[in-house]
C-alpha cells in the first residue's frame, strides 16, 4: 500500500471515530445551509478535524472540503465529511466519509468509509480496489437485459427500467460501491460536486470499471454521474440521452 493511500485510510479512522457517535445521537444538531441541504454538527466536527491533522501531518498539502471550501493548494485532499447527510440526520445507515487525493490536477486515491454499513472501500491508482481488506472487480455482464442499475433521479430509472433485469433507486456512494464490487452494472448518479465523485471514481475505475458524467466526457462539478462496469456504458449512455 502506497504512503498516501496509507494515510487517506488514517483519515477514515478519524473520521469514524467522529461520526459513529453522532450516528442516532438524541442531541444531534441539524441545520439548513443557504443551498437548502442539510449539515449536522458531525460534518462540521469531521471535516475540522481532518483539516488539523491533514495541517499538523502534511503541511504542503491543502484540503478541499463540502463544510470549508477551498484553501488553494495544488495538492489537495478533497473531503466530503458525511455523503448522505440526509440519511445521517434521520438514523438510515447509507452514509460515509469520502476522501480523494487530488495531485497534479488527477484524483490518485479514494477512500468511501461507511461505518453504520460495516464497509470500507479503498483504491489507489495501479493499485486495485478493495472492500474491506478484499479485493473486487466489476462485474462481466455485457447484455442490458441481464443488467442490475440504480439510478437516483426518477426520470432516468424510468428510462432505464423496461430494458434492464432489476432497476432501484439506491442513491449516494453506496450505488457506485455496488457497482464496483459487481452487485450492480451501471449507476446514474444526480448533479454532483468534486467531493461527491473524486474517491468513487478512483474505486470504480481501480476495480475495472468507467465513470464520465453523461455526455461521455470525464465527471466536472454540476453534472450527472455515471459508474458502470465499463461494458455497458455506451449502451446506458446512449439510452439516457
Amino acid at each position: 500500500m502506497d504512503a498516501d493511500l496509507a494515510y487517506a485510510l488514517e483519515l477514515a479512522d478519524v473520521a469514524d471515530a467522529l461520526t459513529r457517535p453522532r450516528f442516532r445521537a438524541a442531541d444531534l444538531q441539524v441545520e439548513t445551509k443557504a443551498d437548502l441541504s442539510p449539515v449536522t454538527d458531525a460534518d462540521r466536527a469531521v471535516e475540522r478535524a481532518l483539516r488539523e491533522r491533514i495541517a499538523r501531518d502534511r503541511p504542503g498539502d491543502g484540503v478541499l472540503g463540502e463544510e470549508e471550501g477551498d484553501d488553494g493548494a495544488a495538492t489537495r485532499w478533497i473531503v466530503d465529511p458525511v455523503d448522505g447527510t440526509r440519511n445521517f440526520s434521520r438514523g438510515i445507515p447509507v452514509w460515509a466519509t469520502l476522501l480523494a487525493l487530488e495531485r497534479d490536477g488527477a484524483f490518485v486515491c479514494g477512500v468511501v468509509s461507511a461505518p453504520a454499513l460495516g464497509f470500507r472501500w479503498w483504491a489507489s491508482r495501479g493499485g486495485g480496489a478493495y472492500r474491506n481488506g478484499e479485493r473486487m472487480h466489476v462485474s462481466k455482464i455485457a447484455s442490458l437485459g441481464d443488467a442490475a442499475v440504480a439510478a437516483t433521479y426518477a426520470r432516468d430509472l424510468t428510462r432505464v427500467e423496461p430494458l434492464v433485469w432489476h432497476a432501484r433507486g439506491v442513491g449516494d456512494f453506496w450505488q457506485h460501491m455496488l457497482v464496483a464490487e459487481g452487485a450492480l452494472e451501471a449507476a446514474v448518479d444526480a448533479r454532483l460536486e468534486v467531493w461527491d465523485y473524486a474517491p468513487l471514481g478512483v474505486v470504480v475505475e481501480e476495480a475495472g470499471g468507467r465513470v464520465t458524467a453523461l455526455d461521455g466526457g470525464p465527471p466536472r462539478p454540476g453534472r450527472q454521474v455515471l459508474s458502470s462496469n465499463g461494458l455497458l456504458h455506451q449502451t446506458v449512455l446512449e439510452l439516457l440521452r
